[in-house]
């Protein structure tokens, strides 16, 4: 998932990337999980990659 955002990032020249965490189904606890994965693993990997 990182190197697919870093790639969008660069190809698209952005600064910034928003994601969207709500999913029709998912239950409460797996959107809560998601969300910390994604600020714990990887966001930071994104930053380190991107150079921020």
């Amino acid at each position: 998932m990182a190197r697919k955002i870093t790639a969008a990032l660069k190809d698209l020249s952005a600064t910034r990337f928003d994601l969207r965490y709500g999913m029709n189904g998912m239950p409460h606890s797996a959107l809560m999980t998601n969300i910390e994965l994604f600020g714990t693993k990887v966001a930071p990997l994104v930053c380190e990659m991107v150079g921020s």
